[in-house]
């Protein structure tokens, strides 16, 4: 997060939430820029540089997991929340599944979904910053860069966002032993409520589709307590 004010990217085509949101978050000491379509999030997507962005699903001409999607495609380290009013699991799955750091179901509280800003732009300040530090790591055939978010298999190399390569780093750090869910949704959520559980399972299942090539990899998931990262040989 480089900017003095951190800057909001914010989708949403209500435009009486838009509106109220965009100048509650103002009064917050971010900069909001809100648009009111997916193709128009797009749009200044690729014209400016943003901290974070918070994306409502159900919108025009793109809806906010395709938007979600093509950000990551661009920008795997920017932040994304969902705004929505769409409760079923299946839906916040796959929000977890577009790239979402959080989930926030409508009607908004505006303190709450200042604090999951806030907590949202702390993690990813916290990552950069931690990743400063020495943070190669050999896993089996795969050589993992936590700094530059980096996973390398032979000649192929998968760039990783912030989440996935601090979740993977904690699992490196203590590769062989238990990391307790509760430590892992405590360091990277900072809270451990259905949508955060959710989410770290999301994470977790993406680190092992990463990790496949080599089949001497595996996360063990030790029901009811945790992860353990094991490499044969």
């Amino acid at each position: 997060m480089q900017n003095q004010f951190p800057k909001i990217l914010l989708a949403e085509d209500d435009e009486t939430l838009g509106y109220l949101l965009k100048e509650y978050l103002s009064t917050q000491g971010f900069e909001i820029d809100w648009t009111k379509d997916g193709a128009d999030a797009l749009r200044h997507f690729n014209k400016s540089n943003y901290d974070l962005a918070i994306l409502d699903v159900m919108m025009p001409a793109l809806d906010g997991f395709t938007v979600a999607e093509l950000i990551r495609n661009r920008q795997p380290a920017l932040p994304i929340i969902f705004l929505t009013a769409k409760s079923m699991h299946k839906d916040v799955e796959r929000g977890f599944k577009a790239g979402a750091d959080d989930y926030i179901k409508k009607p908004v509280n505006e303190e709450e979904l200042v604090a999951r800003i806030q907590a949202v732009l702390k993690r990813s300040t916290s990552i950069s910053s931690s990743q400063q530090s020495f943070s190669v790591f050999q896993i089996g055939d795969y050589i993992f860069e936590s700094e530059k978010c980096w996973l390398r298999h032979g000649e192929d190399e998968k760039e990783l966002t912030e989440m996935e390569s601090n979740l993977l780093k904690l699992l490196c750090e203590r590769k062989g032993s238990l990391v307790r869910r509760e430590q892992v949704l405590e360091k990277m959520w900072g809270r451990h409520d259905f949508l955060a559980r959710k989410s770290m399972d999301v994470f977790i299942s993406r680190l092992r589709k990463y990790l496949s090539k080599d089949e001497k990899i595996k996360i063990v998931n030790v029901h009811g307590s945790g992860f353990v990262l094991e490499v044969e040989g």
